[in-house]
């Protein structure tokens, strides 16, 4: 894989803080806006990136990059992914995938005309031990109730409370606790779940953006609740209930670095470590790497058949929290 990538924020350095221990993942190329060229020019340095751009459209023009990674903020997701796959790139674009369904729902379609692969960039499908959670949900007998929290106070919700509004609580910029941290929770519930139409949001609504707030999906035989927060904090803990045992993950749904299995016959509990101590984002761009150079069009659709599924379930959610973004408005005409 041949990689471009668009961004130069917090998790662009992520992705290259491990970048090197995959060999098949090849740095082409880094593009942000002018403002940041310094800092792409350094980090094009340390990680021996070749090229470095301040202009998107050049960058597409490289015909040595396949690949473009969008690392940008939420409300421009759709329109450089849309750039990128008319430029025949493949794309693999951060979380939140769009700002709403519809969004979502154009941009596989295009890349499904243009035989492009589209991928959405969210750890907690990949991990190992979501993977082998998913694995153990039959043990756990009929499933009853699962909850996930995910609360972590912002320290820009304090520059919020002062009337400096950030693009982390922007609603013009696709910004909220539901956009940033409660999707992943909508992604582990798709993943080992699938899709409801069931859906409610309870938000916490300050000028406009959800500052947290409880997501309620009913899957007719048992209920889910998903909630998130940043303007306040709790321990970061999910359950999954069934009649038979629980399993317990005590850290985020885009980490699970360790997870529990209690059944109800035993006193003993089973923990869990499959992640190999590495960067929760590691084992996706593993993935990527191998559908792309291999052309694995098939697992690349399955993918985005979740990533459809959670922009859906978002998209209702904000709809019954009252929490609205311009990509709304405008799609909404078309």
């Amino acid at each position: 894989m041949k990689l471009g990538l668009l961004g130069a924020g917090m998790i662009v350095h992520d992705l290259l803080s491990f970048a090197n221990e995959i060999s098949e993942m090849k740095l082409e190329a880094i593009c942000a806006t002018l403002a940041e060229e310094s800092v792409i020019q350094e980090l094009a340095e340390k990680n021996g990136i070749k090229k470095q751009y301040t202009d998107f459209d050049q960058m597409l023009q490289n015909p040595e990059i396949d690949t473009i990674y969008i690392g940008v903020p939420n409300h421009l997701h759709y329109v450089f992914t849309k750039k990128a796959l008319l430029a025949n790139k493949h794309v693999i674009c951060e979380k939140p995938f769009t700002s709403n369904d519809q969004e979502a729902v154009e941009l596989a379609n295009l890349a499904n005309e243009r035989s492009l692969i589209l991928l959405e960039a969210v750890s907690t499908r990949f991990l190992p031990n979501v993977l082998k959670i998913k694995e153990l949900l039959p043990t756990l007998g009929e499933i009853k109730i699962v909850s996930a929290n995910y609360s972590q106070y912002s320290s820009r919700y304090d520059a919020f409370k002062q009337g400096i509004v950030q693009p982390a609580f922007d609603p013009e910029k696709a910004g909220g606790a539901l956009m940033d941290l409660n999707i992943y929770n909508i992604n582990l519930m798709v993943t080992l779940f699938g899709s409801t139409d069931q859906v409610s949001y309870q938000a916490n609504s300050q000028k406009g953006i959800d500052t947290s707030g409880i997501l309620n999906l009913d899957y007719g035989e048992f209920k889910a609740v998903c909630i998130a927060a940043k303007d306040c904090k709790a321990p970061i803990i999910t359950s999954i209930q069934g009649d038979r045992g629980c399993i317990i993950i005590e850290d985020s749904a885009n980490i699970v670095a360790k997870f529990k299995l209690l059944m109800n016959d035993s006193t003993s509990e089973t923990v869990y470590e499959l992640n190999q101590g590495k960067h929760r984002m590691y084992h996706e761009f593993v993935a990527f790497c191998d559908i792309i150079d291999n052309q694995k069009v098939v697992e690349a659709k399955k993918l985005m058949e979740v990533t459809l599924e959670t922009m859906k379930i978002q998209t209702q959610a904000r709809r019954t929290g009252g929490i609205v973004f311009p990509a709304d408005v405008s799609t909404s005409r078309t």
